[in-house]
Order: C-alpha cells, then sequence, then structure tokens
C-alpha cells in the first residue's frame, strides 16, 4: 500500500482522511500547512499527496507548484469547500497547476477512498477483474 500525506488546516478532516486512508491499507503522514507538508514530503516522501486548497502560511496552490517542481510524477489531490464565503471555488485552478483530482467538501469517505485507488492503480475490492 502507499504513503499518503494530507495536508490541510482542519484538524478534525486530516483525521477522518487518515482513518478512512488508514482502513484502506495505506500508511497516512499530516500537515497542518503547506509549508509543513512540503518539509514532511522532503522527510518522508509520498506516492500520493491530499492537500486542501485554502491555507494559512501556504496555500494549496502553492504547495502543488512546489510539488509538481520537485516531483512531477507525484500524484495529488486537492480539496476545497470554497473559501471563508463558500463561493470563491479554486479546484479547476487546482487542476491546471498540476492536481491529479479535485474534491469538494464535504466528500463522502468511500468516494475519496475510490479516487486514491484510481490514482494509484489499485485494484477495487468491488470489481475484481480489475487489474492493479
Amino acid at each position: 500500500m502507499a504513503r499518503i500525506l494530507v495536508i490541510d488546516d482542519d484538524r478534525k478532516l486530516r483525521e477522518v482522511v487518515r482513518r478512512a486512508l488508514e482502513r484502506a491499507g495505506h500508511t497516512v503522514f499530516e500537515a497542518d500547512d503547506g509549508r509543513a507538508g512540503i518539509q514532511l514530503y522532503r522527510g518522508q516522501g509520498a506516492e500520493l499527496i491530499i492537500t486542501d486548497i485554502f491555507m494559512p502560511e501556504r496555500d494549496g496552490l502553492e504547495t502543488i507548484l512546489q510539488l509538481r517542481r520537485e516531483n512531477p510524477g507525484v500524484k495529488i489531490v486537492a480539496i476545497s469547500g470554497g473559501d471563508q464565503s463558500g463561493r470563491l471555488d479554486l479546484r479547476e485552478h487546482a487542476e491546471v497547476l498540476g492536481a491529479s483530482r479535485t474534491l469538494r467538501k464535504p466528500f463522502d469517505k468511500a468516494e475519496l477512498v475510490k479516487i486514491v485507488r484510481e490514482l494509484l492503480g489499485e485494484a477495487d475490492p468491488g470489481n475484481p477483474t480489475r487489474e492493479s
């Protein structure tokens, strides 16, 4: 299974994501902003990164750009519920900057796990004919 880095300033959301991904067999690391996430990535590595877009210190768009510069092949999922008003949605910008996929908050844990499996090329347990 994969090493996954979750970057989000919402501790409760990180915990929910970590639990869902650990139940799916992955090793999960957490950071509370983009700056800390990049440092953790440099030290620990990861096959996949899940990052929020709106965060203090270094936001998700800057984080995606930096991660792409350092490792063009890393898989990145950008998540966002929009800005504080909930209206500004930058998920399309995240894709242009290098996010592999995006999810709008709130999202279903099963949907997140499915996207992670797809990006990592893992077989879906509900579809045993799919190759890894």
